[in-house]
């Protein structure tokens, strides 16, 4: 085999990429590659996401994504300050709608002071009116700090560190085998073999296939998720300064459906989540079998499923029905019609779920032999990915010995 590294990355998104930047930041010269099965990097996960800069607002104080995500704002700032890559602090409000939601609310702020969100204030009606003037409710939360930026720009300047320090992104190479040996692992992607010392996984939506190669399975499964998003048409755009979000609901790890600007101008509204298909199906009518079975056989799964079904029908009926999901904004934004929304795009959770049927709700790493596993990174990994990138790279120079 000519294909020979130090250390091998399976996954061209950008927590892949982050990894792969913080390594060769802390051990130059390192034989490294990227595996990335599409043809070009940040095709999933990365490219299908809002482009919000979270500020660490909702996560369990701590946890590692409480930890990760504050450190990994500041990072991803400075990386996209040095390379050009425009960001916004537009700024989140978080909304109460009623009296029933204010518990909830103050939950929230307690949260948000103990991991150290900067600028955070409890606002009443004027003041939100003053933030963003189209919005209904009876109290919020404002949270200046939160931004919004361009994860594929980010994935880009990630990709041409890489290369400027000696890695190699790897593009069409899906993996399809790994197989450990005494002094590393050999790595199959279709007729090529790759022979490293090392392995870490960065595999996302086939983060727990992935796994299973290496015989490191787990009692967890990735269940995908299906987010999607309506546009606001131009004549309503005026509606919406910046980020305006739903009191969400502690019993999930999802953020209800909310209004984000784009950091180039657009308004995006949503997501609803639904369970998808296809571990790639990003329309509706996407289904892969294998992919479908996988999950409906999973026990975990169809615990999940028992537990939150009405749920599941709710979020299922936003998704086929247009003035559903307007009358749900039109909670927040009475001004909002259905005629206001336009097609938009469409993403995939990578969510991991244990056999109990509970959603896995804090970023995970995995070992086995000579590998390194992410088991769970959603929301906010792209936030997160530098810090991410950061600890992966401490855990392999130490476990690999680099």
């Amino acid at each position: 085999m000519e294909d020979r590294y130090d250390v091998l990355l399976i996954g061209g998104g950008i927590v892949g990429l982050a990894t792969a930047y913080r390594l060769l930041e802390r051990v130059p010269g390192l034989a490294l590659a990227v595996l990335e099965k599409e043809p070009e990097i940040g095709q999933h996960q990365t490219g299908h996401n809002s482009g919000v800069l979270h500020a660490g607002l909702y996560y369990a104080p701590g946890s590692r994504k409480a930890r990760l995500c504050r450190e990994g704002k500041a990072a991803l700032e400075a990386f996209a300050a040095d390379h050009g890559i425009p960001f916004e602090h537009c700024g989140k409000l978080v909304v109460a709608l009623s009296e029933e939601e204010l518990p909830r609310l103050q939950a929230l702020k307690e949260r948000g002071m103990a991991n150290g969100v900067e600028g955070l204030e409890e606002v009443g009606p004027e003041r939100m009116r003053a933030i963003e003037p189209y919005v209904t409710g009876v109290r919020a939360l404002w949270s200046p700090k939160t931004g919004i930026i361009d994860y594929r720009r980010v994935a880009c300047a990630l990709a041409q560190e890489i290369a400027g320090r000696g890695g190699r992104i790897l593009t069409g190479q899906r993996v399809t085998g790994i197989t450990p040996r005494a002094d590393g692992v050999v790595v199959r992607a279709g007729p090529r073999e790759f022979f490293c010392r090392n392995v870490i996984s960065c595999a996302g939506l086939h983060s727990d296939r992935i796994a299973a190669m290496t015989d490191a399975a787990g009692a967890i499964q990735i269940v995908p998720f299906r987010g999607s998003y309506y546009t606001l048409r131009p004549q309503a755009r005026h509606l919406v300064r910046g980020l305006i979000y739903p009191v969400p609901d502690p019993r999930f790890p999802f953020l209800g459906v909310h209004f984000t600007r784009t950091i180039n101008g657009e308004v995006l509204v949503g997501p609803n989540a639904v369970l998808a298909f296809a571990r790639e199906g990003y329309r509706r009518t996407d289904c892969v079998l294998a992919d479908l079975w996988q999950t409906v056989t999973f026990a975990g799964f169809r615990r999940l499923a028992r537990r939150h079904w009405r749920t599941g029908l709710m979020e299922l009926w936003r998704d086929w029905s247009k003035p559903a999901f307007a009358a749900e904004l039109a909670r927040f934004i009475p001004q909002i019609r259905p005629e206001d929304l336009l097609p938009g795009p469409s993403g995939v959770r990578a969510q991991a779920v244990d056999m109990e049927g509970n959603l896995v709700d804090d970023f995970a790493f995995g070992e086995s032999p000579h590998v390194l596993h992410v088991r769970n990174a959603p929301s906010p990994a792209a936030t997160a990915s530098l810090a991410i990138g950061r600890e992966l790279a401490e855990m392999a120079i130490a476990r690999f010995s680099l």
